[in-house]
C-alpha cells in the first residue's frame, strides 16, 4: 500500500536552489552589500566578484567576457535580444523580416507579434512536424536578403523536443555567405536555451548562434538571474535606461548575488549535465511507459531527440487543469504547460501546432523530472494516477476521436 508522498514534477516550471550556488550567494546578501560601480575597495571587492562570474558563464559558453549579459532572467532576455536588435537594424533594412517556429516561447512570440503589428517588421512563422521539429528545409525556404533575426529556441518547455540548432546555425550562416558582403552579417541567429542550459551542449562555436538565452531559475539557480550572450559586432538598443551597467543595455545595480549564484549553479549543472541525463532518461522512459498503458493516452513531443525530464502527455477525455488538480491533492506537482501562461484557461499554442484539436490540448500535462526524482517517485505517480484519470473520465462530457491517441 502506498502511503501519499511529496512528488515535485515541475522542474521545468522552477527548480530549487542548489545549496552550494546557495552558499556563494550568502556573503553578497550580508558583508559585501556595497555596488559594484562604486569607486572605492568595497565596491571593488563586489564588481571583482561579478566580473568573475561574468568570466565564468563565458567559459562554459566557451566564448568571452564581454559578450556576456546579465539581465533578470530569460524573459528579459529574450525581449532584449529580439526588441534589441531589431529596433537597432530596423533603419538600415527596408521590409526586414524575423523567422521564428510556432512554438516558442511566449516572451518570443509576443514580443515579434509586437514588432508585427506596431512597427511593420514582417514575420514568418516555421511550422513543426507532428513531433515539434522545425524542418531545417522550411528554414532554408523562408530565408530572405530581408531576413534580419531568426530566433528557434533550442529545447521545447512544453513538449521537450530539441531542436536541431547547430544544423540551422549551418543553414544561416550558408544564407549569409550568399548574400553581398554589405547585408553579410544577417540574419542574426538567436536561440532560447532555458530549458536546455542544464542538459545539453552550450558550446556557442559547436551551435553556430549569434545570441543565445539563459535562466538560473532552471537550472537550481537563482530566481531573478539570466543570462543573453551576444556575439561581437552585434549592436543592440537598449530596452530601459538610466545607467552604464552591462553596457547600458541592462541599466540599474546589479543582481549581485543572483548573478554570483546563477554562474555557480550554470558550472555544476554543465560539469554534471552527463551524469544526470544518464540518471533522468531511465526515469523519464518509465513514467512516459507507464502512464502509455493507460487508455487514450498519447506522448507529446519527439519520442528520442526529447530533454531528459520533460514527459508531456495528453489524456484525452478530461481536462488538464482538473487532473492537476487532482494530483496536487495526492502530493504530486505538475503542469499543464508553460508557468508564463499559467493564469491563462487557453489551450496550449504548443499541442495546437503539432495538428491536434483543442480537446487534445486541454488534456495535456507536463511532468518534468529533476535532480529530487528518484524510482519510487515514479512508482507513486504511476499508482495514483490511474483512478484519478478513471474518475475525471467517468464525469468527462468530452470524447475524442480515436485517430488522436491511436499509436
Amino acid at each position: 500500500m502506498f502511503s501519499m508522498r511529496s512528488v515535485y514534477l515541475d522542474h521545468a516550471a522552477a527548480t530549487p536552489l542548489d545549496l552550494r550556488a546557495r552558499e556563494v550567494m550568502l556573503p553578497f546578501l550580508d558583508e559585501l552589500y556595497s555596488n559594484p560601480s562604486s569607486f572605492h575597495s568595497a565596491g571593488k571587492a563586489v564588481k571583482d566578484a561579478m566580473d568573475e562570474a561574468r568570466q565564468s558563464v563565458a567559459k562554459i559558453l566557451g566564448t568571452r567576457a564581454d559578450e556576456i549579459i546579465f539581465t533578470s532572467g530569460g524573459t528579459e532576455s529574450n525581449n532584449l535580444a529580439i526588441l534589441g536588435f531589431s529596433h537597432a537594424i530596423k533603419a538600415s533594412i527596408k521590409n526586414p523580416q524575423i523567422i521564428i517556429s510556432t512554438i516558442e516561447h511566449p516572451s518570443v512570440i509576443e514580443t515579434v507579434k509586437y514588432l508585427q503589428e506596431k512597427e511593420g517588421f514582417s514575420v514568418t512563422y516555421l511550422s513543426v512536424d507532428a513531433r515539434g521539429m522545425v524542418r531545417p528545409d522550411d528554414l532554408k525556404d523562408a530565408l530572405t536578403p530581408q531576413t534580419v533575426l531568426v530566433s528557434i529556441m533550442y529545447a521545447n518547455n512544453e513538449i521537450g523536443t530539441i531542436q536541431p540548432i547547430a544544423e540551422l546555425g549551418k543553414i544561416i550562416q550558408k544564407f549569409r555567405a550568399s548574400l553581398p558582403m554589405s547585408n553579410c552579417q544577417l540574419p542574426v541567429f538567436h536561440t532560447d536555451a532555458c530549458q536546455a542550459s542544464g542538459v545539453l551542449e552550450l558550446n556557442i562555436e559547436k551551435l553556430h548562434v549569434d545570441m543565445l538565452t539563459l535562466n538560473g531559475s532552471k537550472i537550481y539557480g537563482p530566481k531573478g538571474a539570466g543570462v543573453l550572450y551576444v556575439k561581437r559586432g552585434i549592436k543592440l538598443q537598449p530596452l530601459q535606461f538610466g545607467g552604464s551597467q552591462e553596457k547600458t543595455l541592462r541599466p540599474g545595480t546589479e543582481n549581485v548575488a543572483g548573478i554570483i549564484g546563477l554562474a555557480k549553479a550554470l558550472e555544476l549543472a554543465q560539469t554534471e549535465r552527463q551524469a544526470e541525463v544518464r540518471r533522468l532518461v531511465p526515469l523519464r522512459d518509465k513514467l512516459i511507459a507507464g502512464i502509455l498503458k493507460l487508455p487514450k493516452t498519447r506522448l507529446n513531443g519527439h519520442p528520442t531527440e526529447r530533454l531528459p525530464n520533460n514527459v508531456n502527455i495528453s489524456f484525452m477525455d478530461i481536462e488538464g487543469e482538473a487532473l492537476i488538480l487532482y494530483l496536487d491533492a495526492q502530493g504530486v506537482y505538475a503542469s499543464t504547460g508553460s508557468a508564463c501562461t499559467s493564469a491563462s484557461l487557453e489551450p496550449s499554442h504548443v499541442i495546437l501546432a503539432l495538428g491536434l484539436p483543442y480537446e487534445v490540448a486541454h488534456g495535456s500535462i507536463r511532468f518534468s523530472l529533476g535532480r529530487s526524482t528518484i524510482e519510487e517517485d515514479i512508482d507513486y505517480v504511476l499508482k495514483i494516477l490511474p483512478p484519478l484519470v478513471e474518475k475525471l473520465r467517468s464525469i468527462s462530457p468530452v470524447r475524442v476521436d480515436e485517430k488522436y491517441y491511436v499509436r
